[in-house]
């Protein structure tokens, strides 16, 4: 499986908490079917200062890089615009 770390960062504009609270369902609805089909490792809110979630960090494996940018390109975070700005890395979770 390939494996990929995911930072992504919500805009910064006044509307940014109201796009994350209201794609937010949709989003867990995602990555609830991710980890039904062991796709999804790890994950969870980026926080500010506040305690307010401001982006997200994802651990995620898939079989290819073609089902990987499926997902991602598809996922409600990108669609409907929190994610402004991401950064993803080719990732290996140690085996201890």
């Amino acid at each position: 499986m390939l494996q990929y770390v995911i930072n992504a960062f919500d805009g910064r504009d006044e509307e940014a908490q109201n796009r994350r609270m209201t794609a937010r369902p949709h989003h867990l609805e995602c990555v609830r079917k991710l980890k039904e089909n062991e796709n999804f490792l790890l994950g969870g809110a980026i926080l500010n200062e506040s305690g307010e979630m401001i982006g997200s960090t994802m651990i995620v494996q898939f079989e290819t890089e073609t089902a990987f940018q499926d997902w991602f390109n598809n996922d409600p975070y990108k669609t409907m615009g929190v994610w402004q700005q991401t950064e993803v890395h080719p990732f290996r979770v140690a085996n201890v």
